[in-house]
């Protein structure tokens, strides 16, 4: 089995403020109406109020392995689903549809914490915002810098190739 290489860091694209809960992702995902996934695009989610919400998880997988099972992949970054894992934070964009940074203190307090966790778990992991790999400006920052500046993640762990996005993210 692939072991993980990256944790990418993701936004709902929503504007500042508006909630998203899990069902939503679910339903625009894998809904009738939605994009017509066989199984959603994040493993985890964190809502405004800062909870963690787990979105997919295979049964009979251990959470504490260091191998991806075929059942936990998500489907985040088309080409690296193999070797990934995928979190989302509630926002991304302010009222005018533009991307922001929108974490709130509970959100970037959440994400501090499980981003050290899944390091802890896969010290080898690399971290990287969804922008680095396509042509999008989320998660509406660029994870490495808000990562080294504000999460105090050791350097080995930030990917901070930016191939795709140009809008300085």
């Amino acid at each position: 089995m692939p072991r993980y290489k990256y944790l990418i860091i993701h936004c709902t694209a929503t504007k500042e403020g508006f909630e998203v809960t899990p069902k939503m992702i679910k339903e625009w995902h894998m809904g009738k109406n939605g994009r017509g996934w066989s199984r959603v695009g994040y493993s985890d989610l964190i809502t405004l109020d800062g909870k963690l919400h787990n979105l997919h998880f295979a049964d009979n997988a251990n959470p504490f392995d260091d191998e991806l099972e075929n059942g936990e992949m998500t489907w985040g970054v088309r080409g690296i689903n193999k070797e990934s894992k995928h979190i989302c934070y509630v926002g991304g964009l302010d009222s005018k549809n533009k991307a922001k940074n929108t974490l709130n203190e509970s959100q970037a307090k959440a994400l501090n914490i499980y981003v050290h966790h899944e390091i802890l778990r896969h010290p080898d992991i690399l971290i990287a915002g969804h922008n680095q790999f396509s042509p999008k400006d989320c998660p509406s920052f660029f994870v490495p810098d808000l990562l080294g500046d504000c999460f105090d993640i050791p350097e080995k762990n930030l990917f901070k190739q930016n191939p795709y996005n140009q809008s300085g993210y």
